[in-house]
Parts: structure tokens; sequence; C-alpha cells
């Protein structure tokens, strides 16, 4: 066995050992959700079949326990998107990246994109991708000028673009705001100025919020006019919401139904989205705390237009979580011999060695998968250092917290406009 392939194999049983699944693991273990796996294939056919029609994106949400495999199945999907040509995001869900944020949120899945058989930064992938001469190109500028309704720093952009083969800092100033910075209407008609376009390009102030939102619609389009199948999002740990205060968590919810394909206005074709929570959050948020009814009450309370429509659009999102959740099949005994045989074998080729059977972890109703592979490679790891220790393996139970954390109350970029000036 050579350096290269041992390496692998390491770095297989560390994703393992600390419950953070990677690429050389899930190519190893592979996924045992065939239901979900058809679910998803469907959409991306479907992601790929709606440019150039006006189908909305759509999305699924998976649920499990603590440990069940939620993100191993996320990270295998990836897998799947990257082998059918589309980009792929996976963003968690976290006081850096909030739900209810869609400017930090887009920022956040543009960094964590990763581009089929690229590893350079995705959206400079993309625009080197791009050919103005080709059909698919044509078709993404006629949307552009034609039927998109995006703020002019789009369509400024693209033309700007097209004209700038010998400027590489306006190139790259330009993939930066693709990406999620900011781009101010003085600056680009000053680019416009340079390169002498004679066309006026009305280019309105805008809020971080619904610029990020149109950023959202852009670029799928624009990487399917760079030669890809469309974009796929990955979003895990949707149940941090539970722990927002209760406006951020209405917003969550919202959005939630917008990567869903829920709302109106929510058309950004070529994109499919997948979405992990918690199985208890249900009944540990939308009924516990009663967020079915306190979310949109205090909504409705305000009596503004704003609030009607945030109360009815986070409604859609509970609902979705009530009643449109695909979970995760619990493993048979086929499915966790099976896998055992496949951690036994990485962790030999890990370390050349033979492990010997590890019978500590004991097989109930109530083990999660999680468990079984750590408590295998627990075991093997001792054994490899003394082969006649018998650990014994005691599993504790990780209880989920809902409750509300004031330190992630951070203030979404929404509610700042971008200028003219």
């Amino acid at each position: 066995m050579n350096i290269e392939e041992q390496v692998r194999n390491r770095r297989a049983i560390e994703a393992l050992r600390n419950g953070v699944p990677n690429r050389d693991a899930v190519a190893v273990l592979g996924c045992n959700q065939p239901e979900i796996e058809d679910r998803f294939r469907g959409l991306l056919r479907k992601a790929r079949q709606a440019v150039g029609s006006a189908d909305r994106n759509e999305g699924i949400i998976v649920a499990g326990d603590f440990g069940a495999g939620k993100s191993h199945l996320l990270e295998y999907l990836a897998h799947l998107a990257l082998e059918e040509n589309f980009l792929c995001s996976k963003v968690v869900v976290s006081k850096e990246t909030p739900l209810y944020d869609p400017a930090k949120f887009y920022r956040a899945a543009i960094r964590s994109a990763i581009v089929p058989g690229k590893r350079g930064n995705a959206m400079t992938e993309v625009a080197a991708a791009l050919d103005p001469n080709s059909g698919i190109y044509n078709n993404f500028e006629r949307w552009l000028y034609e039927e998109a309704g995006l703020n002019g720093r789009f369509a400024a952009t693209v033309f700007l673009f097209q004209r700038i083969p010998s400027d590489p800092e306006l190139s790259n100033r330009i993939i930066r705001f693709w990406s999620g910075e900011r781009m101010n209407a003085g600056e680009i008609k000053k680019y416009l100025r340079v390169y002498r376009e004679s066309v006026t390009y009305k280019i309105d102030s805008i809020p971080a919020k619904d610029l990020a939102l149109q950023s959202f619609r852009f670029a799928p389009r624009l990487m399917v006019a760079a030669g890809y199948s469309g974009w796929v999002l990955l979003i895990d740990e949707v149940e941090l919401i539970s722990k927002y205060s209760l406006m951020q968590r209405a917003r969550s919810y919202a959005e939630l139904a917008r990567w869903m394909g829920r709302l109106e206005g929510s058309d950004c074709v070529g994109l499919a989205a997948v979405a992990s929570i918690t199985s208890d959050f249900q009944s540990k948020v939308l009924e516990e705390k009663d967020d079915f009814e306190k979310v949109p009450a205090r909504l409705r309370a305000k009596g503004t237009e704003s609030g009607l429509l945030l109360a009815s659009q986070a409604e859609r999102g509970m609902r979705i979580i009530a009643n449109e959740l695909t979970h995760l099949k619990a493993p048979d005994s086929a499915v966790i011999d099976d896998t055992y045989e496949k951690v036994r074998s990485i962790h030999a080729r890990a370390y050349d060695w033979s492990p010997p059977d590890a019978p500590s972890v004991e097989r109930l109703t109530t083990t999660r998968m999680r468990q079984y592979v750590r408590g295998w490679i627990t075991e093997w790891d001792l054994k490899r250092l003394d082969r006649e220790y018998n650990p014994e393996i005691q599993f504790t139970a990780l209880e989920q917290d809902y409750t509300e954390d004031k330190n992630l109350e951070v203030p979404a970029e929404g509610d700042q406009d971008f200028t003219n000036q």
C-alpha cells in the first residue's frame, strides 16, 4: 500500500472518529438512504431542466436525531452533485452565517462553493469559463437584459466583464461583487465611462438583503452560462434557529420556505437545496415553545404590511417542518454489518494491521450510527496499542438545547441600504 492511500484512509478515520465526515470517509462508506438519494437526484434533474423555464427552485428537508448521519448524508449528496456537474455549497447555520441574513448567507455559500474538477475560488472559476460566443451564454444574456428584473448592477458588471480581458484589477473587482461584496453605483458608472459604454444602466439603491436575494437568482444562471448544470445548496444544522430571538426565528422560517421554493418570487432557477434538522424540532420548538402561535401572532400584532407578509412566510416555513420532513431511515442489522466491515477495512489500511472483532458496542434500537462508528474506532485504537485489552464502551446521550441565546442576536445586513454615493 502506498503512502498516499494510507494518508487518505487515515483522513477518513480521523473524520469518522470526530463525527465530522469528509469526502474520504463518504467515498468509502457511501450512504444507506436510497429514498433520499432518489429524491435528491430528482431535484438535480428538475434544477437542470428548469433553466429556460419559469419554474421555481425546489428543496427538501431531511430530519434525524443527533448522530444519526445528517452531516454524512449532506457530504454524500455533495459528492453526487459534483458528479452531475453542479457547483455545491455546504453552509452550516451559525452565528457567522445566520439563516435569517441573506447577505451573510450568500457570501458564506459562495465561499464554500466547490466547482466540479476545480480547486480555485468558485466564482473565479465560473467567470473564467464564460464564453460570450456560446448559445448558453446568449440565453443567459437574454434572460438578464429582458426578463430578470434585477438591479442594474448585474447587467452593468456583466457588460464590463466581457470587455476587460486586459484589466485584471477590474475583473477581480467584478468577481468580488458577484461573490457578495458591495459595489456602489458611482464605482460602476466610473468604469462604464472609462469603457465608453453608451447604454445607460439604471442603478438604483437597494437594501443589502434584496441585493443578496437577487444574487441568489443571478449566480445559478451565471453558473449555467459557464457550462455547469446549476448550483446545489446544502444547509446543515437548521435546528440552531431555535436559539434565535422570536423575530429572527420568524425570518429564518421564511428563508427556509424560500429555499424550499414556497415563496412568491423565489425563482432561483438552477438551484436545488437540501437542509437538515433534528427530528424533535417540531415538538420542542414549534409546539412546546409554541412558535406556531406566538410567531405569527407577534408579527400580525404590529399591524404593518411587512409584518403581515413575514407572518405568512414564516407560517409556510413552519408548516414545511411540521408536515414535509424526510426522515433518515434507521440502520437495520444488514446496514450495521456492512458499515462495520467498511470501517474495519479503512482502519486496517490506515494503520497497516488486522483489526480484531470489536464487540464492545451493544446493538440497541437507541444506538445511533455515529455511536457505532466511533465506538468501533475507539476499541480498535486501544487494541492496536494493547491486543489483550478489552475496553468497555459507554455512551452518554446529548440532549439538544433549544433555549434562546442572546449571543446569537446579530443584526442582519438587510436593514442597511446601498446608496448611489
